[in-house]
Order: C-alpha cells, then structure tokens, then sequence
C-alpha cells in the first residue's frame, strides 16, 4: 500500500470512528483554526499572525457573535500546519462562552512555540483538523475548519481536493483565508489564491474565502471571518462590516 492510500485509510478511519458515551458539552460550533507556520513566514510574521488570532478571539464582535447563537459557547482549537504529514494540534480544546475564556484562549496561543514546519501541505492539514474535531470533548451543532495559507496546496501526501471531500462528507465545513502575496489573478479576474481555495479547499453549506491583502491585513481578516463563522453567516450578510456593524447577527 503505498502513502497516499494507507494516509486515505486513515482518514476514513478517523471518518468511522465512533466517540466514547461520556458527557459532552453541548456547543454552537466547534472551530479548528488552522493557521500557516510553513517556511516562507518569517518570525515577525508568525508573530503578527498568533497577535491577529488573540485579537481577534478577543474582540467584542466576536464575543456578539458567540453570545448570539442559542447556547453561547463554541470550543475552539488551534493548529499551525506547514509541511507534509506535520500539521500539529498546539492548543488542543476549550470552551469559550465570555471574556475571560476567550483571554485565556489568547494566552495560550500567544504563549505557545513555534511548530517546526516546512512548505505547503494544505490537504494533510484538513487531515488533521477532520480527526481533531470528531475526537473534540463536545457535541457541537456545527463543526468549522477555518485554514489560512499564503500559497495552493502543492506537497500533501493526501491532496486538498481528497481532504476537503472527506471532511464534507462528515458533515464538517471548510472555510479559508488567503494571504495575497503578489498580484496574480485567476481566469475569472479574482485573486488566483481566492479562486484555488475556492476550486480546491473550501467545502460545505455556506463555505466561503476572504482574502488578507498581506501579512499585516490578516487580523482584520481573521476577525471578519470568524464572526461570520460563528454566526453561521456570508461575508454578503454584514454590508456594513467596516463600521464594525454587527446588526445581522440577530437578523
């Protein structure tokens, strides 16, 4: 059997398996924040990154945006991927229903190293995040990959498209926010990042891509897709975001 198929066995695996009947907590979503830390971030990059992602989770907006579902809590992990088959879960499960667990969260993620990475392997990082959220301690009603790249999927021992198929088939949706790096369009005049996530990544009811206009735009843009995904909304549904409305989340 040779790599691909036996990481395909696994994954169908990861696909079956059935959680222990012990008490979950019941959440609105279970979000895996899959954030790039291959080689072409340098450490001041990676560091705007991890700030961006405690910003964000911080945010009243995105507090309004948990306290706007019907139970008030997500669970949330954070994963850095980067090179084939390396992709690791950083700070695993918890709980965030307010301020102080989301500070908590923030901590963590600000505190924690580094993983060693090397390039592009987004196919084997929704691997990961698939298995991480069937194994999640919750029972969530909806269940989120959010994955940021600055580049297509080009080394993964299982490719992106294979990935992203089995994760929607287990009912999971993908989201993806591209870092722009240069000012390449795609056939349909779009971004050619956009348009490879879109084609490749992105999968389930509702899956959409926003773009970061570079490295230092990536907390405006984490924040903007992270209430949408946790309202369970399209970037189209909040026309007013750069005055920070958040009306339509009660809508």
């Amino acid at each position: 059997m040779n790599q691909l198929a036996k990481h395909l066995a696994a994954l169908l695996a990861v696909l079956l398996w059935s959680a222990p009947t012990v008490a979950q907590t019941a959440v609105d979503t279970a979000l895996v924040l899959a954030v790039d830390a291959s080689g072409s971030i340098d450490e001041a990059e990676f560091r705007l990154q991890k700030e961006g992602i405690a910003l964000a989770v911080t945010d009243k907006r995105v507090l309004a945006a948990i306290q706007s579902g019907p139970l008030q809590r997500i669970a949330i992990a954070y994963v850095e991927w980067g090179g084939p088959g390396m992709a690791q879960t950083v700070v695993d499960w918890a709980i965030v229903d307010g301020q102080g667990s989301a500070q908590a969260f923030a901590q963590a993620v600000l505190a924690a190293p580094r993983s060693v990475q090397s390039y592009n392997a987004i196919g084997d990082v929704l691997v990961h995040a698939t298995a991480l959220l069937q194994k999640c301690p919750c029972e969530p009603a909806r269940a989120v990959i959010d994955v940021s790249g600055d580049n297509p999927d080009n080394r993964s021992i299982v490719p992106a498209p294979a990935a992203r198929d089995a994760a929607a088939d287990a009912g999971i949706t993908i989201n993806a926010l591209a870092i722009l790096q240069t000012d390449a369009l795609g056939p349909s005049g779009r971004p050619l990042l956009v348009e490879n996530y879109e084609s490749e990544v992105i999968a389930g009811p509702g899956a959409f891509v926003i773009a970061a206009q570079d490295r230092s735009d990536f907390a405006r843009a984490l924040l903007q897709k992270m209430v949408l995904e946790i309202a369970n909304l399209m970037p189209a549904q909040i026309p007013s975001w750069t005055k920070g409305a958040l009306t339509a989340l009660r809508r």
